[in-house]
């Protein structure tokens, strides 16, 4: 008997992958575009971020001024353009910085019995404290900075990575292979690095831009109360300060840098979603 319906030919490759996994094609195309945009913001028809121009104050969006003028006669877009590299290199820096320190604490607490005890109750003592506060305190005690702003948010979310870790090292351990690696005399070193370490490289990868993202808005909340990268370095945070007083009869000083951070952070939580199901076996589409 004939074939009623043609055989389902499956998709391969990086098309093939994508098509089964269209959050990671949308957020992944647009935290490129993203990425395009702070590299080469120097040739996207931007001017000097910082040139003040009084005589130009609060101009509203036209052909010359594509976003507007702020109050100190600043070209708007160009800030915002400009912008975008504060919040990736920080969304970026903060996720790699801390999930690598994470990695490491969760792989030691996680296989190291006696460890476990000392390591997790650290953990959970910065885990009771909001990330935002934890990271408001930190630059407290430092001048403002990129480079402070990442180390804050960074040993904020340490604790979260750590304990995610911690939990699959744990059930790693218990496996077949790991309990026959130690009998037969393995050192823990080898353990971890052959047997535990290649499986949570999906999990933590999954957090890693949940991490991005968390930082990327932290970032801005620093930014938008003072506390966080300068007022001469142009960010989404700093831009939507300087707007708020305006708001009411000038929003579009705050609405621009609004839309960038939310569309920035929707991709990464977008390019999340699709990793994760791309990564789980468990919610893995097959066709």
């Amino acid at each position: 008997m004939p074939d009623i319906m043609p055989p389902v030919k499956a998709r391969r490759g990086v098309l093939g992958f994508l098509w089964r996994y269209p959050t990671i094609a949308i957020g992944g195309a647009l935290l490129l575009l993203m990425v395009f945009v702070a590299v080469f913001a120097d040739f996207l028809w931007t001017v000097d971020p910082t040139a003040l121009a009084p005589a130009r104050r609060t101009r509203e969006p036209s052909a010359q001024y594509w976003f507007g003028t702020d109050m100190l006669g600043r070209d708007v877009y160009s800030r915002v353009i400009y912008g975008a590299r504060v919040s990736l290199i920080v969304g970026f820096a903060v996720a790699l910085l801390s999930s690598a320190v994470g990695l490491l604490i969760g792989l030691v607490s996680g296989f190291v019995r006696w460890a476990d005890g000392i390591i997790m109750r650290v953990m959970d003592g910065m885990m009771s404290i909001p990330p935002i506060l934890l990271a408001i305190a930190l630059m407290a005690l430092t001048r403002g900075s990129v480079r402070n702003v990442i180390i804050s948010i960074t040993i904020a979310e340490i604790p979260r990575v750590s304990r995610l870790v911690r939990g699959v090292v744990l059930s790693l351990r218990e496996q077949p292979y790991v309990e026959a690696a130690i009998a037969a005399g393995t050192r823990t070193p080898v353990i971890i690095w052959r047997h535990i370490l290649p499986n949570t490289i999906a999990p933590i990868t999954v957090q890693a831009t949940y991490i991005c993202a968390s930082a990327m808005i932290i970032e801005a909340i620093l930014s938008f109360i003072g506390a966080g990268t300068p007022p001469i370095i142009p960010s989404w945070g700093n831009i939507m300060a300087e707007g708020r007083a305006l708001w009411q009869v000038k929003p579009y000083i705050v609405f621009f840098p609004a839309v960038f951070l939310s569309v920035t952070v929707l991709a990464v939580n977008l390019l999340g979603d699709g990793l994760r199901d791309a990564l789980d076996p468990r919610m893995a589409k097959r066709i």
